[in-house]
Order: C-alpha cells, then sequence, then structure tokens
C-alpha cells in the first residue's frame, strides 16, 4: 500500500492531487470525487507434469544455481488465467499443455500481484527454453524432490509455489 501511495500520488482521471481515505486503502480525486483503489495484476504460477512421475522445473538467472521452481508469468490483458498458464509455458520452455487446474492463490507484492496456482499436463516432452525468460528447465522426478537429489534448493514453504509443488509430491494432483 505504501508503494501504490508513492507512485500514484495523481488521479488518473482529472490529474489532480489526490487525498488518502480510509486508513489509505482508497484515495480520492477532489476533483471529480471519483474513488481510486489499488491496483492487482494477475499472474500465474503453474506446475506443469508430465502425467506420471515428472514435473517441469525452471530456474531464472538471477537465483542462485541449484534454486528450481515451478514456471509463472503475467496474464496479458483480455486473456484467461487459463490462456495465460498455456503461452507462459509454451514461451519459456516449448511446450504444450491440456488440463489446466485450478488449485490456489497467493497475494505478491512484486510488485502488485496476485498469484494464480495451477497445475497443467504436458502433451509434449522436449524442452525448448527460452534463455531471455529463464536461465534453466528440466524434468524432475517426484522422488528426486522427495528425496532431495533433485535442485539444490526450492522456493520457500510459505510460497504457493512450495504449496503446489509438495501437494504434486504427495500425490495430490494424480488425476488431474
Amino acid at each position: 500500500i505504501v508503494e501504490w501511495h508513492e507512485r500514484n500520488r495523481f488521479s488518473p482521471v482529472s490529474g489532480a492531487a489526490t487525498t488518502i481515505e480510509r486508513a489509505g486503502w482508497v484515495q480520492r480525486d477532489p476533483e471529480t470525487g471519483r474513488e481510486v483503489f489499488p491496483r492487482t495484476d494477475p499472474a500465474v504460477i503453474m506446475l506443469v507434469h508430465d502425467g506420471g512421475d515428472r514435473c517441469v522445473l525452471g530456474r531464472q538467472a538471477v537465483w542462485p544455481a541449484g534454486r528450481f521452481s515451478i514456471l509463472a508469468g503475467f496474464v496479458e490483458p483480455g486473456e484467461s488465467a487459463e490462456a495465460a498458464v498455456a503461452r507462459e509455458v509454451a514461451e519459456e520452455v516449448g511446450i504444450a499443455v491440456t488440463d489446466v487446474r485450478y488449485v490456489s492463490s497467493q497475494p505478491w507484492p512484486f510488485p502488485q500481484s496476485l498469484m494464480l496456482g495451477f497445475v497443467a499436463r504436458a502433451t509434449t516432452e522436449e524442452l525448448r527454453i527460452d534463455h531471455d525468460e529463464i536461465e534453466e528447465a528440466r524434468w524432475f522426478s517426484r522422488e528426486e524432490l522427495r528425496s532431495g537429489t533433485g535442485p539444490q534448493a526450492l522456493p520457500p514453504t510459505v510460497s504457493i509455489a512450495r504449496h503446489i509443488i509438495d501437494r504434486w509430491v504427495a500425490g495430490e494432483f494424480s488425476t488431474y
């Protein structure tokens, strides 16, 4: 909220400096009376599996070596969350998916997103990595993730990414 106030001090309607109301949860345009609320941008985060015992995990270049997570990206204007899952997976690792299913969501303040978590089944296997998006991606087995012989590090347990990984490893999405 503090960041929102710092970046949005003027009304998008009249350009007038807004006043802060409702304990900071609303700004008001003094010329039009219009209320302005913080924006929330939808993002998708998805575990892609092969319908069996493998899933795709990727690694961003800015992360420490050995740290992997599930894939993610922003929903574009006019796009459904499910379509964003398919598009982002195709863009990042070059595989097609089906059976896109919603799992859960988590507020994500980087900068003002709502992460919508999904699982999806891959219909192709060969990874074609877009190195502008991610540095590395690989298939990992449930056993590698369960035993710790896979990635050196996974996302923290408070993250939606880890929540989805842990549920997949436990076999919760075997019917997906």
